[in-house]
């Protein structure tokens, strides 16, 4: 039953919660022992809040997880973990995140709270609203960022959190465009909100978040506030990966129909896997070096 538990936790999706390490990173202090060890305490605690949303959305899609050719196989949905078990260690999952979360501050505490609460409305209703769902994935990962910040105390920049809300938009509204068209006919019955979709209207939103996305990062690295903290516009030179990186992605999208889950897409594609190290390095020689 445990083995089945962390199944459905679904662990290769923590990789999301590395966006609490954004503001350490860019506030130059990845090098510093404390913060560095309440960033990592803020990361597990992020993943203990999320799987734990996973497994209530698993208990409440159970019945339209089965007519998905994947998701048909998760635990619940195929009926190898009861609803019982998975609900009392969703509890348990969020007792403990909570009680981790008071030692870092209470600023971090109602982030957590405000994350889960946001995630719980959302498996409960509002992923049924068209465009609003998207949004509040977005808005999902920008209180990552935040909380990240206020467990290490520094001030969140804006640049960061508008770029990482836009960059949410834009994989979303590529894993709509990924469901609507692998489901076809039976999409609907796996997602409600996917009978307001169309692939042309999700083609518009992309083809508008995209530009956003890379005009407002190239924007941030040139902002005068960057290059007074940075000393130098040589951010500037990170651009061209992450340009790469969202190029190759749409390509995904659109060439090998790509994108149903993106964390899977970022991790396997080995031309976006170079493309962020390539883009690592270049943060890392202009903040450290």
């Amino acid at each position: 039953m445990l083995k089945l538990i962390l199944e459905s936790m679904r662990p290769a999706q923590w990789t999301k919660n590395l966006l609490v390490f954004s503001g350490l990173i860019f506030a130059e202090k990845f090098m510093e022992p404390r913060e560095t060890g309440l960033a990592l305490q803020a990361f597990i605690i992020f993943c203990l809040l999320s799987s734990s949303v996973y497994l209530l959305n698993d208990v409440l899609d159970r019945e339209r997880d089965r007519s998905h050719p994947l998701k048909s196989r998760r635990p619940v949905a195929s009926g190898r973990l009861g609803v019982r078990p998975c609900l009392l260690a969703a509890l348990v999952l969020v007792l403990a995140a909570g009680a981790w979360g008071l030692r870092l501050g209470l600023e971090f505490l109602l982030l957590g709270a405000a994350y889960l609460a946001l995630n719980v409305l959302y498996t409960l209703k509002l992923k049924h609203v068209v465009i609003v769902d998207v949004m509040l994935i977005g808005l999902g990962f920008v209180l990552r960022v935040l909380a990240g910040t206020a467990a290490i105390g520094v001030v969140t920049s804006n640049w960061i959190l508008l770029c990482t809300f836009l960059l949410s938009l834009f994989l979303s509204f590529g894993k709509r465009r990924h469901e609507l068209i692998a489901l076809e006919g039976v999409a609907p019955a796996h997602r409600d909100v996917l009978v307001h979709y169309s692939p042309y209207f999700l083609d518009q939103m992309i083809a508008v978040v995209t530009p956003s996305t890379l005009v407002c990062y190239a924007l941030y690295t040139l902002s005068p506030d960057t290059v007074a903290h940075v000393g130098s516009q040589n951010l500037v030179y990170s651009v061209p990966f992450v340009c790469y990186g969202i190029f190759r992605y749409l390509y995904q999208i659109h060439e090998k129909r790509g994108g149903g889950d993106p964390t899977r897409l970022l991790l396997t594609d080995l031309s976006i896997l170079i493309a962020i190290f390539c883009w690592l390095a270049v943060v890392a020689l202009v903040l450290y070096l």
